[in-house]
């Protein structure tokens, strides 16, 4: 078994377990106010870490390229409040006419 795949298996058994725990732990008390305040930003602070690293990394440092314009179109559509398929078409197609220019 590679490192790779023993990476994978004790992440899985990691994650696993914290799920578990969860209910184990609480057996249906309700979370301190703080917590709940702390869970409800969680979503948020993942999909901005993962729009930021995908749209504007390349594995080793910070690049602006086809991605990032792809998502200023989107951001451009959203703050023109158009709908998610005309957000998604603009993102993609700036994204594949830079690709394709380049």
């Amino acid at each position: 078994m590679t490192a790779v795949w023993t990476a994978i298996a004790v992440m899985t058994v990691i994650t696993v377990a914290i799920k578990g725990v969860g209910p184990v732990v609480l057996g249906g008390r309700d979370l301190p106010r703080w917590a709940e305040r702390l869970v409800v930003l969680l979503p948020t602070a993942l999909l901005t870490a993962l729009v930021v690293t995908q749209a504007f990394a390349d594995g080793a440092r910070l690049v602006l390229d086809a991605r990032s314009a792809g998502l200023a179109a989107a951001v451009i559509a959203l703050a023109l409040r158009q709908n998610m398929l005309v957000t998604l078409i603009a993102a993609a197609g700036t994204t594949a006419l830079l690709r394709a220019v380049a």
